[in-house]
């Protein structure tokens, strides 16, 4: 009698099962620390919907604001649909990866080395627009792969769709475009100007963005104000002077580099991927866009995923056609690289070292972010203790203004829970808010030197400097770290606010 084998899950269910892993990996693992200083922004216009923002489009918000109604202010929670974005991300790069030719192994490792991207993982970790940005790249990428494959036209619809999402999220996608627009121009994929599907796509792609373009028409396109004012900032500041450097280390996994330099390498000469060459320019004109205009580094990392893909599946082949023992070696150590680069990211880039251990001290040296989590409570509770020590008689005209959107957002977040007064401040589209309905007369002032509060105040007393239990030395503890009472505005709050205002 014949025993019955168990059925063998196909190569789409195991791809499933991988993104789902990773899903679940990330959210295991978001419950630490607190929220960011960014996710705080987020949070912040979450609470405050409208179809375009200062700093960013409406897309991120929008989902945060789901987080807020299903979870309220849980990090797991809130952080869930970042989660499951990276995972559709790890989903796409496996069905890449067989589209280009590659069988089950090909698609595994190009999946698990998406998922263990230094970028990918933080994406996965925040609710901030890193998180989708990064899986509309990955979108108009997977439909251009599929496009290439098959010479299907409707793709464009997919590519389109991407675009419109992407635009809706963050504006650097507008480099990719560019990425592609040229590769469509110089290689033989230009027979699809004639075709109706590329300009279907095209049509989509305006008809999803559309209304955050109405928004911005109507703002002055203030966020190109913004983007300008950052960008300088970034330049100042010289957070784009490891540009070339960031390729190795931040957009993709070190361990995985194997991968991606040969998937590029594939693309341009094997035989079985040329047809994907158009992929390399697409590439090659994004990041040379950003190497130019001093864009800062990880901004290329989702370009490189496609090429995780192809790598794989150059590597797959080539192993099928040598002795067993050598296939077998050759996909232990590929397999063998993912663990261990998996491994070091996790514990480098997610929350889950405990604070002020030894390997924090580590941990929060190489990734700076982790450090900005920290704080955010401790914060809310001294301004509380600071806002019930105001006379009763002076709180219905108090507010506290905030020097940026962490505090702003920190403070909006749990101010229900320390009682405070309405927050304003002049960072980014919270000063379009305005400063209320009354002119305030005491103003407890967070996030501001003592030479700037004076700007705009007679009377500034300080009553307090901002710690967190932990002693991490982070911006708010290191920099304008006093808290002041303010009062007799120097001159009125229409005139003041017009000073106010600036982007972070």
């Amino acid at each position: 009698m014949k025993t019955k084998t168990a059925p063998r899950l196909n190569d789409t269910s195991v791809l499933f099962l991988i993104a789902l892993c990773g899903t679940l990996l990330h959210v295991l693992l978001n419950g630490q620390y607190g929220f960011h200083r960014d996710e705080l922004d987020i949070i912040m216009n979450a609470r405050q919907l409208d179809w375009g923002y200062v700093a960013y489009p409406p897309f991120t918000p929008f989902m945060a604001r789901i987080g807020l109604e299903l979870f309220g202010d849980s990090l797991r929670g809130l952080r869930l649909l970042s989660a499951i974005a990276q995972g559709v991300v790890v989903f796409l790069t496996g069905l890449m990866a067989r589209d280009m030719g590659g069988k089950r192994n090909a698609q595994v490792i190009a999946a698990i080395a998406a998922f263990i991207s230094p970028v990918a993982l933080t994406a996965g970790t925040l609710i901030q627009y890193m998180a989708f940005d990064y899986l509309w790249w990955v979108l108009v990428a997977f439909f251009t792969v599929r496009l290439l494959a098959s010479d299907d036209q409707r793709n464009w619809l997919g590519i389109g769709a991407g675009i419109g999402l992407g635009m809706m999220t963050k504006f650097t996608i507008a480099f990719w475009i560019a990425g592609l627009v040229v590769a469509v121009l110089v290689t033989p994929v230009r027979k699809s100007l004639k075709s109706k599907w590329l300009w279907l796509g095209a049509g989509l792609a305006l008809l999803i963005y559309l209304p955050n373009l109405v928004w911005q028409i109507q703002h002055d396109f203030i966020s190109l104000d913004f983007l300008q004012a950052i960008h300088a900032r970034d330049i100042e500041w010289g957070r784009s002077d490891g540009f070339l450097q960031d390729q190795l280390y931040t957009t993709t996994n070190p361990f995985t580099l194997p991968l991606w330099v040969a998937g590029i390498a594939a693309c341009l000469f094997s035989s079985p991927l040329k047809r994907f060459r158009p992929l390399v320019w697409m590439f090659l004109i994004t990041f040379t866009l950003f190497l130019v205009n001093r864009g800062r580094g990880y901004y290329t990392a989702p370009s490189y995923v496609m090429f995780l893909a192809a790598g794989s599946t150059w590597f797959e082949s080539w192993l099928g056609s040598r002795s067993e023992k050598l296939r077998r070696t050759g996909l232990g150590v590929l397999y063998g690289l993912l663990v261990v680069g998996g491994l070091v990211g996790i514990v480098l880039i997610k929350p889950v070292v405990p604070v002020n251990s030894p390997l924090w001290e580590i941990t929060s040296d190489i990734n700076g972010e982790n450090v900005e989590m920290i704080g955010w409570q401790d914060l809310s509770a001294q301004v509380g203790s600071i806002y019930q020590s105001i006379p009763e008689s002076e709180k219905p005209r108090t507010v506290i203004l905030a020097g940026n959107y962490g505090e702003a957002g920190a403070l909006d977040l749990y101010g229900a829970q320390y009682s405070l007064p309405p927050v304003i401040s002049g960072s980014d589209s919270f000063w379009y808010r305005g400063y209320g309905d009354f002119d305030p007369e005491t103003v407890v002032v967070v996030g501001f030197e003592r030479g700037y509060a004076d700007k705009f105040f007679t009377s500034c007393e300080k009553v307090g400097t901002v710690t967190n239990q932990y002693g991490v030395k982070n911006e708010e503890s290191t920099h304008h770290t006093g808290l002041y009472i303010c009062r007799q505005p120097r001159r009125t709050w229409s005139e003041m606010w017009q000073d106010m205002q600036w982007f972070q």
